[in-house]
């Protein structure tokens, strides 16, 4: 059976940093392109970054361009999300995405206060 499940989140303080871990099991992630989105309250779930199977190419969300890097560990068949400078707009449900089994994590809750 196929599975995500993301960890990492917390609550922390404006301008400090968190790493999310999104951990895969019943497949390689590193064999497929995977996403991290975000759900803020009363928002839409937002597109974060990517990372691709073949390329290592990596995509980011304008808000998020040089504070987050998404990275990838084939030996621990994880995904990971570090993200610095964190601002109070971050906070949302983060979730791992895996397109090609149409597979989401259950969420990992990221609070930044002012």
């Amino acid at each position: 059976q196929v599975r995500l499940v993301e960890s990492g989140g917390n609550l922390v303080q404006s301008g400090e940093s968190l790493r999310l871990s999104c951990a895969a099991s019943g497949f390689t992630i590193s064999s497929h392109l995977a996403f991290w989105y975000r759900q803020a309250p009363g928002k839409s779930r937002e597109r974060v970054a990517s990372i691709n199977e073949i390329t290592d190419r990596t995509n980011y969300a304008e808000s998020v361009k040089g504070r987050f890097t998404i990275s990838r560990d084939k030996d621990k068949n994880s995904v990971y999300l570090q993200m610095n400078s964190l601002k109070p707009e971050d906070t949302a449900v983060y979730y791992c995405y895996v397109p090609d089994f149409a597979l989401w994590g259950q969420g990992t809750q990221v609070t930044v206060s002012s």
